[in-house]
Parts: structure tokens; sequence; C-alpha cells
């Protein structure tokens, strides 16, 4: 079991701080193969949403090495894919989930979004059949540079969306993100619009584990934490619910004001 480095409490969302991204991948790993193993003993199922991107990569490294996870009692979602961008293109998000978890650990499903499907609002609407076909007990999630989660980014996050998935331009910040991260080689490669998971269909999660590793990472931290909730920081609605945690390093931790216990 991985000790935390230090304990933090924003309004309702607990905070784990760890010393470095490895120390923090293990340890939400181990908690989210807790919460995995309690649904599938529960009810012989769990239902998992899971992201996307550099920053998850620890995580997904302890994840596929614990033991005692019945994965072919696991049905795997993903939050957001790039319009147009098929299955097999390098920037794919399905194929980095493929990459780094679904081939290693074959789930009994994975559910992908069809971002290169002919009518993307279709596809909007078979994805959000299948999670109300099966209601989700895990969300494990990041916060990108700007403060989104999925790709609900600032001009268009809305905490009372009436829809579970629909398609988003992206902003500039989060496609600017995806070249640093490597998965683009220029800006104009990137797509412009996505389909995305919203956020109340993330927060209909029973759990929620909030992975963010990274020093680039720090300011987005900082407002989810310490300045308003509001739609201009996405992230930092997790402080309103009962059902989230969130696990940081130090560096991702580094600008904010230590309320540590």
């Amino acid at each position: 079991m991985v000790e935390s480095f230090q304990k933090a409490q924003f309004d309702n969302l607990p905070v784990e701080i760890y010393p470095d991204r490895s120390a923090l991948g293990r340890a939400a790993a181990e908690r989210a193969a807790t919460i995995i193993r309690a649904a599938v003993a529960e009810q012989g199922w769990a239902n998992l949403i899971v992201a996307t991107g550099t920053s998850q990569l620890a995580f997904y490294d302890a994840l596929r090495q614990l033991a005692g996870i019945d994965w072919q009692a696991v049905r795997l979602f993903h939050m957001d894919e790039y319009v147009g961008l098929s299955p097999e293109h390098p920037g794919s998000l399905r194929r980095y989930l493929h990459d780094h978890l679904v081939d290693a650990v074959r789930p009994a499903a994975f559910y992908g979004v069809a971002g290169d499907a002919p009518n993307p609002q279709r596809e909007c609407e078979r994805y959000a059949e299948l999670l109300r076909m099966y209601p989700v007990d895990l969300c494990c999630l990041g916060f990108g540079e700007n403060g989104h989660l999925a790709f609900n980014d600032p001009t268009v996050a809305r905490f009372d969306d009436p829809y579970r998935v629909k398609v988003v331009e992206l902003e500039a910040t989060s496609r600017q993100q995806q070249v640093g991260e490597g998965f683009f080689s220029e800006l104009a490669d990137v797509p412009q619009f996505a389909i995305t998971l919203t956020i109340p269909a993330l927060l209909a999660a029973k759990h929620i584990l909030a992975i963010v590793p990274e020093k680039r990472k720090a300011p987005a931290v900082r407002a989810a934490l310490t300045g308003p909730i509001t739609h201009y920081c996405p992230a930092s609605i997790l402080r309103t619910t009962s059902q989230a945690r969130l696990y940081l390093d130090v560096d991702a931790y580094s600008l904010v004001r230590p309320r540590v216990q």
C-alpha cells in the first residue's frame, strides 16, 4: 500500500499529494482496483470510464500490474475522441487506450467513442445510450492545462449540461496541449472538433479519481482548488462532489497555498 505524502481538503474534495508521479500512479491504481473489485463482488461487473494523455501513464503502468482484478467482468468506456480521426491515427484516443490499457488487460468490453462515425450527432446519442445502459462505477480522469474535464473546455463546459455526450469545438489551449504531449506534430494537425462526455455524465459515476501530476498542471490545480467554482475552470466542480478524490504530485500542487493535514 502506498502511503500518501500529504493530505488536504478543499470544500468536499479530499486531496492526496505524493512525492512523484510514480507514487501517485501506484496509489491511484490501488484505490481504483479496490473500487473495481468491490463492484464486481457486489453486482458481478464493474463499469469504468478512463482518461488519456501522458499524465495518466504512471497510473496505467501500475494498474496493469495489480493482481486480483477480474477484467473479464469490466466494461471500459473513455471520455472523448476527435471528430474525423480513425482509431489507427497516432493521435487517436482509442488507439492510446488500446496501447496502454485495453490490449494488456483485455476487459469484457471496450466501448470506444467513434470519432470517425459518419454522423457525429448520432454517435453522441449511441454513446449516451450505452452510459444509460451501464451506470458507471468509477471514473478516472485528469485535468487539462486549462482546467478542462474530458474535452469540456471553459468555453463549452456546463455544469447543468442537458446532454451526456456532445460535439464540441476545442480551444486552442487544448489543441496545443496535444502537440506538447507529442500526439500531433503541429497545431494545424489537431482536429478542431471532438466528441466528449459532458460534466454531468462524468459526475454521475459512483466514484471519481482525479489523477493530476506534472508542473504544467499546477496553474489549473491552483484554480480548481482555490478559485471560484465556475465553468471558467471546469475542474473546480469537483469541490462540490461527495464521491471524488484528487491525486497530485508535489509539482502539480506547488502553486497551492499549503492546507495540509
